[in-house]
């Protein structure tokens, strides 16, 4: 069986790159990208981000979840990157089945996060009230800091390393209750 990282955090903290450079180091490995899954709405979509969007948003998490959860049960070492924050990740840890999986949020400040978003060239997101919203509900969240890496300036290739470090250790497994 492999194992599953959920790779997290606010928009713009650097999660698809980092967790392409760590699906790169893992022998068998799969990298599921969780905006599929919000693209998989096709009518009566609410944005993610809104208070609305809650019982959406548990839905995609949880088919997220089953579906990512299939790859780790077949052997691959897999990455989810997407954004299942505090609140929503015992629904996504149930979904999976599994037993345990590895949980990471990359955290850089507000103005890194914007700055990344808001300059990218080929990523169809760039809505500010978003970032500030969703990054305020990280901040805002309990969770044991073990999960948290407040990246900055690292390169991808950085923040991977990190997070295979922190995992190797087993700081970032998260145990179903």
């Amino acid at each position: 069986m492999g194992r599953l990282l959920v790779m997290t955090g606010p928009p713009g903290a650097g999660k698809s790159a980092a967790a392409a450079v760590v699906g790169e180091r893992l022998n068998q490995s799969v990298v599921v990208t969780g905006d599929s899954f919000f693209g998989f709405l096709a009518n009566g979509k609410v944005e993610p981000w809104l208070p609305a969007a809650h019982e959406q948003n548990e839905t995609v998490i949880k088919a997220a979840a089953a579906a990512t959860a299939r790859f780790a049960r077949d052997g691959y070492d897999t990455i989810y990157d997407g954004v299942v924050g505090p609140w929503f990740l015992p629904a996504f840890a149930d979904a999976t089945g599994l037993e345990s999986l590895d949980y990471v949020i990359l955290m850089p400040p507000l103005d890194v996060c914007l700055a990344r978003v808001l300059g990218r060239r080929d990523h169809g997101f760039a809505d500010e009230s978003a970032v500030r919203h969703v990054h305020g509900d990280f901040a805002n969240s309990e969770i044991d800091p073990r999960h948290i890496i407040g990246t900055v300036s690292e390169s991808p290739h950085q923040i991977a390393e990190l997070v295979l470090t922190a995992r190797q250790s087993g700081a970032l497994l998260y145990t179903r209750h």
